[in-house]
Formats: C-alpha cells, structure tokens, sequence
C-alpha cells in the first residue's frame, strides 16, 4: 500500500467511525466504564487488526482473545487517553504511536458489568512488543480480511452452558464474546469503504 493509499484508507475510516467524543456520551449496559483500543495497521499490502490473547491463569475471561483495554481511571482525561494508556501498559505501544481515527459505540459485558468503549486507532509498530506479564500471553496481528470471512455462529460452552454466538475463527484463533461485537460494528462501517476489505491480501 502506498503513503497516499495509506492516507485516503485512513480518511475513508474517518469518516465511517463515530468522533471519540460523540461516542463517549452513548450508553451501554454495565456500571463500569472500560475502553479498549482497536488498532489497525498496514502490513505487506494488507490491513490487519492487533489484538491480545490473555493469560490462562487471570481470574476473568482468561486465555480470550481481546482488545487492549481496561476500566477508566479517575485520573483519565477521557476514554480514548483510557485506552491509549491501557494499550501501553498491556503491549508496549506509546501513545505516540497511535493516530486515532475514531471510536465505535459502546458494548456492554453481561458477566463482568462492564461498558466498554472502542476507539480505533492507525498504528505504527513500536519495533517489539512489550507484553504485561500479569495480563497478556500474546500478541496477534491478524488480517483484518480474514478475521471478517472467519465468521460463524458457534455453540460455546461455558461454566457448563452451551449457547450460540457471533465468532470469528482465524486459524487456531476463537474471538468471540464482546470483542466479537465490536469487530461486527466494525466491519458493518467499513466493509462497504475499504476495499483492502473486498479480498484477501
């Protein structure tokens, strides 16, 4: 992808997101107001999505895949500087690093009573990632075309009840849960936009 095919895919996903702001004042169910960043990045031609997988030991939603996030602090000036912060904490990423281009609307967690707020950022890679060893397991870098043909509705079971949900199966990798609806709101703003997103690679 060139610079300027950079420059007009960023002004395209511009203009299907929602402004931070605007998105901040939306609700969702949950008491406890979390972000979570979204980071895209250009890669060999492609657009792909950076996501986390956690720790298999962590009390909650251990060995998900997910975003970088977490709740909002008292001292955040606002939820993206929420998820700008927990993106560095979790994976090393400056917030230097980060344009943010906009934010999706908020997902509530039913299990943990969170509202999580999206905010999608364009990435440079920080050279290495610098994962949080209480939290993140892994890295993935995955492309954002193949994440969005993995689709399926997928009958889970956990704590020994079976339900259907919205997935995406890339290779060995499961997204479900929340991180999938925000990959579905994704996806309904910018597949019609982007045409990286037509085709793989």
């Amino acid at each position: 992808m060139t610079a300027a095919g950079g420059d007009a895919l960023r002004t395209r996903l511009r203009e299907a997101l929602l402004a931070p702001e605007h998105a901040a004042g939306l609700t969702a169910s949950g008491s406890t107001r979390a972000a979570v960043l979204v980071p895209l990045r250009e890669r060999d031609g492609r657009l792909d999505v950076v996501l986390t997988r956690r720790r298999s030991d962590m009390r909650r939603h251990a060995g998900e895949i997910a975003f970088p996030g977490g709740r909002a602090d008292p001292e955040d000036p606002s939820l993206t500087a929420t998820a700008l912060r927990e993106a560095e904490e979790e994976i090393g990423l400056p917030a230097g690093n980060v344009e943010v281009l906009g934010a999706l609307p908020p997902v509530g967690t039913m299990v943990t009573g969170y509202a999580v707020y999206p905010v999608v950022g364009w990435i440079e890679h920080p050279g290495e990632w610098q994962l949080s060893p209480r939290e993140v397991d892994a890295v993935l870098e995955l492309d954002l075309a193949a994440v969005r043909d993995g689709y399926e509705r997928k009958r889970l079971v956990r704590r020994g009840i079976p339900f259907l949900t919205d997935a995406y199966v890339v290779d060995e990798h499961l997204i479900w849960g929340a991180t999938a609806r925000m990959l579905g709101e994704l996806f309904d703003r910018v597949s019609d936009v982007v045409p990286t997103l037509a085709a793989r690679g």
